[in-house]
């Protein structure tokens, strides 16, 4: 097999590609086995049909259309292989030229966008700053707010509702009155704006039995953002009480014996977000730092199939606008994705097993999955290798990290180790002393 290379730009290549006969003819063999143990010929058993009877019965093209079928994916990555083509998406095959007849070749050109190629400068001289990690006092004490809130019990009161209440409501939707959707019963906290728009509004100063009316869009299904006419009714209102800040309640929601050793420890907490949030800040600044020293060339094709499908999936392909912005991100996002990528080939990257399973772990906490069956899922969809790329993407931008300074507000050096965000480890014991929390708070309600 021979091929040609022709460039048609920075992001798109045509291979010609040239097949001898004798190198096809290992297909056209299986493909004339394959369809004569599926055919009956009289005064034949199955399977031993003649070769030429088998053209005969089915036709030339039926055995050329299968081997071809079935050996042009091979020859295709051959070409790859010896151009040195990283493809982006599928080929565009054309120019199909099969063999009429023994002893002629096969041939057919493959249109595809590969990856650019991706010069990188010297990241070292980026200077990054961020915010001093300083533990306000309001800081512990919205935590410690909220902490009492978890622990704090509901009472039924006579008043009409405020601002932070629970209200139970029965609440219904029409559009030109045809009625869209109807709940009743539900425990809704005034003010969360977790609902439909205008909702917060109308229920501050309605009481236990009142009914009023407001118009919203509608927040999903298949009429999501037409304006509807939905009608609320409060059926009883509850206002959170908070236990007192003592050493009881700090013995209650912590493993601490004083009120005092609690509020040191949401102090310590609260010292450790301010300098992940700096971690946090230095990564971002420093992707959109990389990004404008880096010119990649975009695939338009593949920029444009992914907004396509984004659209479609809205039922916006008309919305010209909404199209420019899908279009912005969507070619930052694949630039990002390019130049990573260039910077964990460079930095040879490997991912090492228990990091894909750190990643997986925290990515199905984020879709409320277990852990296995998300991962059993990825691995039938294939997406294991795109999940395998994501976490050389972020450890090439850890690498980057590594090598630039950074520094607070306050001319302070940021020591990297504590701030760099992705540690799995710390974040799963997040995960379990908020867990802890949570049984503590269920124990208490009970």
């Amino acid at each position: 097999m021979k091929s040609a290379l022709e460039t048609l730009s920075p992001t798109r290549v045509k291979m010609t590609v040239e097949v001898p006969f004798e190198e096809l003819k290992p297909s056209l063999d299986a493909a004339i086995k394959h369809i004569g143990e599926h055919i009956q010929v009289p005064g034949f058993r199955k399977g031993k049909v003649p070769a030429r009877i088998i053209e005969q019965r089915v036709g030339r093209a039926a055995v050329l259309e299968e081997a071809v079928n079935n050996a042009l994916p091979t020859f295709y990555g051959q070409a790859l292989e010896e151009n040195e083509v990283r493809p982006l998406g599928q080929p565009e095959i054309t120019d199909l030229q099969v063999p009429a007849t023994d002893g002629e070749d096969f041939v057919f050109t493959a249109e595809v966008d590969k990856r650019p190629e991706i010069t990188l400068p010297d990241f070292g001289d980026i200077e990054l700053t961020v915010d001093e990690a300083k533990v306000e006092d309001e800081a512990v004490e919205q935590r410690l707010t909220d902490l009492r809130a978890r622990f704090g019990t509901l009472k039924g009161v006579d008043r009409a509702v405020q601002d932070g209440d629970f209200v139970s409501i029965d609440l219904s939707a029409e559009i030109d009155g045809e009625q869209i959707d109807e709940v009743t019963g539900v425990s809704y906290e005034v003010g969360s704006k977790n609902m439909l728009d205008g909702l917060d509004e109308a229920l501050i100063g309605m009481t236990a039995d009142e009914t009023k009316q407001f118009t919203a869009p509608l927040a999903g299904g298949d009429q999501e953002g037409q304006d509807a006419n939905c009608t609320v009714t409060v059926t009883a209102v509850k206002e959170r009480e908070l236990p007192e800040l003592d050493d009881e309640f700090a013995q209650l929601a912590s493993e601490f014996d004083t009120l005092d050793e609690l509020k040191a420890d949401l102090t310590a907490k609260a010292e450790v977000d301010a300098k992940f949030a700096q971690g946090v800040a230095a990564r971002d600044q420093l992707l959109e730092a990389i990004l404008e020293k880096v010119e990649v060339p975009i695939p338009e094709s593949i920029v444009e199939a992914e907004v396509h499908s984004h659209l479609e999936g809205e039922g916006r392909l008309e919305d010209d606008e909404h199209r420019a912005e899908v279009g912005e991100s969507t070619r930052k996002g694949l630039k990002t994705q390019l130049v990573l990528d260039a910077i964990a080939e460079k930095e040879e990257v490997k991912v090492e097993q228990q990091e894909l399973i750190e990643f997986l772990v925290m990515s199905s906490q984020q879709y409320g999955m277990d852990p296995n069956q998300f991962a059993q899922s990825l691995d039938q969809e294939g997406q294991i290798p795109a999940m395998v790329a994501e976490v050389a993407r972020r450890k090439a931008l850890a690498t980057v990290l590594e090598k630039v300074s950074v520094k607070d507000t306050a001319g302070n050096v940021i020591d990297l180790n504590e701030a760099v965000p992705g540690t799995e480890g710390d974040e799963a014991e997040a995960a379990e002393a908020a867990d802890a929390d949570e049984a503590k708070a269920e124990k208490a309600d009970a």
